[in-house]
C-alpha cells in the first residue's frame, strides 16, 4: 500500500463525518467543509491536533513525527504535527483528533 491509498482509506474511514478531499498547500487535503484539518505530506500525514493538546503531545513523542513545515523554511506550523508512513496504522486516529481539533476553534 502506498502512502497516497492509506490517505485515501483515511477519507473514507471519516466519510461518515462529513469529510471530503481537496487541496491544501498544493497537497492532497482531508476537508470539513471548506477547512482542511489533514493533509498527505511527502509519505507522510500532516493533522492540525493543536500545540499541547494530549494529541499533539503524543503524536510528537513517536519516532519519526515532526513538525508540519511545508515550505521547508525551518517555520514549523506548531499546530501541525507529520506522522509518517512507518506510524500508518494510527493515521485514522490523528485525523479524526484534529478534526475534533478543528470542531472546537
Amino acid at each position: 500500500m502506498t502512502p497516497h491509498e492509506r490517505y485515501l482509506e483515511v477519507a473514507a474511514e471519516l466519510g461518515h463525518l462529513g469529510v471530503s478531499t481537496g487541496q491544501l498547500f498544493g497537497k492532497s487535503s482531508l476537508m470539513a467543509g471548506k477547512k482542511s484539518f489533514s493533509c498527505l505530506f511527502g509519505t507522510g500525514l500532516a493533522c492540525r491536533l493543536g500545540a499541547g493538546t494530549a494529541e499533539h503531545t503524543t503524536a510528537l513523542a513517536m519516532i519519526g513525527t515532526e513538525l508540519f513545515d511545508p515550505s521547508g523554511s525551518g517555520r514549523a506550523m506548531k499546530d501541525w504535527v507529520v506522522l509518517p508512513f512507518a506510524v500508518e496504522a494510527q493515521w485514522t486516529f490523528y485525523a479524526e483528533a484534529a478534526l475534533r481539533y478543528l470542531g472546537s476553534q
